[in-house]
């Protein structure tokens, strides 16, 4: 075992021991203000291009299309969705990929299939050789996937300077990011 997956396994499973009551409240909250499932399940790309089904709060309505975020209807976001993005709740189900090992805590955020330009891009760079993220050096530097180019180049900056160090200073950015 990696000293990656390692961490990968230990912070994952401490973090959804101790994030647990969070989410219940949440998927109450969720059920309380809108119809549908407080949990789904939405197909990305994984390493090596393999799909697999990424586990989410429901922060929107749920009749919107499966779409990138940057691309969803205005509106689209609940009431108690935009809350749930603005502290990172919503990511939280992704501690069960991490620990199935199709996810890790930081790496490329996972794509929609949807995503050809980006996607192509990642393979061209060897981005989708590794693990996606829960987090990752795009999202710290505001970067999102609506400038494929940039995004898929970001995601193979990190994978060239990788390191637990890199992962750790990642994580602190992504709960700590003004």
């Amino acid at each position: 075992m990696t000293a990656k997956r390692a961490l990968d396994l230990s912070v994952a499973a401490v973090m959804l021991a101790a994030t647990s009551p969070i989410v219940l409240v949440a998927v109450l909250a969720i059920r309380a203000t809108s119809p549908g499932p407080a949990i789904f399940s939405q197909i990305r790309v994984g390493r090596d291009g393999a799909l697999f089904a990424c586990r989410k709060l429901r922060t929107m309505r749920r009749e919107t299309p499966s779409l990138p975020t940057h691309e969803a209807p205005a509106g689209s976001v609940t009431a108690v969705g935009k809350v749930l993005r603005a502290t990172k709740i919503d990511e939280l189900p992704q501690l069960w990929n991490v620990l199935k090992g199709e996810m890790s805590l930081v790496g490329p955020r996972p794509c929609l299939t949807t995503q050809t330009e980006l996607i192509e891009r990642r393979r061209e760079l060897g981005v989708l050789a590794v693990l996606p993220g829960i987090t990752g050096l795009a999202q710290i530097k505001g970067i999102d996937m609506s400038d494929p180019k940039l995004c898929a180049e970001t995601d193979a900056a990190y994978i060239k300077a990788a390191s637990i160090g890199l992962d750790l200073k990642i994580l602190l950015g992504t709960f700590y990011r003004a």
